[in-house]
């Protein structure tokens, strides 16, 4: 199970983390991520980490301002967000899986998603 809490309305330039609190087994979820959608939006992968070998992927569109850390018990996955633009406004979903992100990337097709946190920028 996945819950993402954090998010909220903020103004332009400003910060926002997001949490998600994993439960269950830590091989259920080897590779995790944050997704993004705006309405009349496809969803958008923002950022993914790869939890056994470290990997880090971001969206063109938030290098450098967003970053994806889990903390060491592995139980709670953040996504940190600076700088914020309008068009950063959307839900925002957890996702996790089991295989190894290599596996994953292409098609993005987690097994366990969570129910989404939004983000409003003004």
């Amino acid at each position: 199970q996945l819950v993402e809490s954090g998010g909220g309305s903020v103004q332009a330039g400003g910060s926002l983390r997001l949490s998600c609190a994993a439960s269950g087994s830590t091989y259920s979820r080897a590779c995790m991520g944050w997704f993004r959608q705006a309405p009349g939006k496809e969803r958008e992968r923002v950022a993914r980490l790869d939890t056994v070998d470290r990997s880090a992927y971001y969206a063109d569109s938030v290098k450098g301002r967003f970053t994806i850390s889990q903390d060491n018990a592995k139980d709670t996955l953040y996504l940190q967000m600076s700088s914020l633009k309008p068009e950063d406004t959307a839900m925002y979903y957890c996702a996790a899986d089991p295989r190894p992100c290599h596996e994953i990337d292409p098609t993005n097709a987690y097994i366990h998603w969570g129910q989404g946190t939004q983000v409003t920028v003004s």
